[in-house]
C-alpha cells in the first residue's frame, strides 16, 4: 500500500469529498489497517458514540472520534500541487524504492517519523 501513517491526504470518495478534484478534506493519517484496507484521517469521518460513565470518562456523554474508511477512497497528497494525486514506484540507484507523482514525476518523500 502506499499510504502510510503520518501521510496527508485527499477524500475523494464519501461524505468528505468535495464536488470537484482538489476539493474534498485533506488530513493526516493516524492509522493504517492494512488486514481490512482501512484507515483513520484526522478530521474526516467523524462519528458521535454514546458512553456510559466509566473510570475513563466520569462523566460519560457523547464522545466525537474518527472512524475508518477504506483506503480506495483517498489520494496521496503531492507537496507540489497540493492535492490528491496518483502515485507510482521508481528504484533509486542505492536501491531505495521512493513513491513519485504520476502528473509531475516529483519524488513524494516519506513521512517523518515521531
Amino acid at each position: 500500500m502506499d499510504i502510510m501513517k503520518g501521510d496527508l491526504v485527499e477524500v475523494i470518495s464519501g461524505d468528505s469529498r468535495g464536488r470537484k478534484r482538489g476539493e474534498g478534506k485533506q488530513g493526516k493519517v493516524l492509522l493504517v489497517d492494512h488486514k481490512r484496507a482501512k484507515i483513520i484521517v484526522e478530521g474526516v469521518n467523524i462519528i458521535r458514540k454514546h458512553s456510559k460513565p466509566s473510570q475513563q470518562t466520569p462523566q460519560g456523554g457523547i464522545l466525537e472520534k474518527e472512524a475508518p474508511i477504506p483506503i480506495s477512497n483517498v489520494l496521496l497528497v503531492s507537496p507540489r500541487l497540493n492535492r490528491g494525486v496518483r502515485v507510482g514506484h521508481k528504484r533509486l540507484e542505492d536501491g531505495t524504492k521512493m513513491r513519485i507523482c504520476t502528473k509531475t514525476g516529483d519524488m513524494i518523500p516519506p513521512p517523518a517519523r515521531s
